[in-house]
């Protein structure tokens, strides 16, 4: 199985992203921001391809054993991660919810609308991708997550300087149509779901 991040919002405390399940959508994702230099608790992990296992201790997996019961079956968690430990995959609200871990939700706001950003009915999110991800996983099949952004997947450098470059509504919305009929084109994950861009959100 695997599992792809497409990051396409970074902002000064948070990153939005989009995750797809073997090519296909999934939900919207929420991170930490993007910075050169890790700052503990305040920085989302390196784009790349990790492992994920269950994690069958901790206080998070204590939690959601008592959360979710005989649905939990240990928390999913991405090895080996340059610098960073005890990655999880979990539920979440805001950017203060994370310290480099991703949260899961159904929906997601603009980064302009506020510096933590926001998704939405995590837990639902969560749960859905959580049965598809654990089946795979209780039957010894290797999952897999790769990290990646938006800029990459068009063929466009990622500045982290500028507003334009930074959210890439109209690049993204310009290849977007451009790429339409070519379902098979940048990895086939982005345009299989045919993303619809309104403003700088992606719905």
């Amino acid at each position: 199985m695997k599992l792809q991040v497409v990051r396409h919002q970074f902002g000064t405390d948070a990153t939005c992203g989009i995750l797809y399940i073997d090519g296909q959508f999934e939900c919207y994702t929420l991170e930490d921001q993007y910075q050169e230099v890790k700052v503990m608790h305040e920085t989302c992990i390196d784009d790349g391809v990790y492992e994920i296992k269950f994690k069958k201790w901790g206080g998070f997996h204590e939690k959601y054993k008592v959360r979710y019961g005989s649905d939990h079956y240990g928390m999913l968690h991405i090895q080996n991660v340059p610098n960073f430990s005890d990655i999880l995959i979990h539920t979440g609200n805001t950017d203060e919810h994370t310290s480099g871990c991703l949260l899961l939700g159904e929906t997601q706001q603009d980064l302009d609308m506020g510096k933590d950003g926001f998704i939405g009915s995590s837990k639902n999110a969560y749960l859905k991708a959580y049965k598809k991800i654990a089946k795979e996983l209780l039957i010894g099949v290797k999952v897999t997550i790769e990290y990646t952004t938006i800029a990459k997947l068009l063929g466009k450098e990622l500045s982290n300087k500028s507003t334009d470059d930074v959210v890439l509504t109209r690049t993204v919305m310009d290849k977007l149509q451009e790429l339409q009929e070519d379902i098979s084109g940048v990895n086939g994950n982005v345009i299989q779901n045919q993303a619809m861009l309104k403003g700088r959100l992606i719905r």
